[in-house]
């Protein structure tokens, strides 16, 4: 598992899409003056989501690299036909 991943997806995405990310930045800081409350909020939650999506994206990665470990390639030809 690379931890450098997360990173450069975020970093990949904000360079191949620069307008999504300057209105999204904007309108954090629009919630961060007018509604602190409410920006802490989508923060967090923000925060918790791409947290369970990163655990759940590294647990199915190593199950899957688990099975193709145990399955062995002959057998996966033959059942592909």
């Amino acid at each position: 598992m690379n931890p450098s991943g997360p990173t450069d997806s975020i970093v990949s995405f904000a360079q191949n899409n620069p307008i999504i990310v300057i209105v999204l930045v904007l309108g954090l800081l629009f919630f961060m003056y007018r509604k602190p409350k409410l920006f802490f909020g989508l923060l967090g939650l923000g925060v918790l989501l791409a947290g369970l999506f990163y655990l759940i994206m590294s647990l199915a990665g190593s199950g899957a690299e688990k099975k193709k470990a145990l399955t062995p390639e002959e057998e996966q030809s033959d059942t592909n036909r």
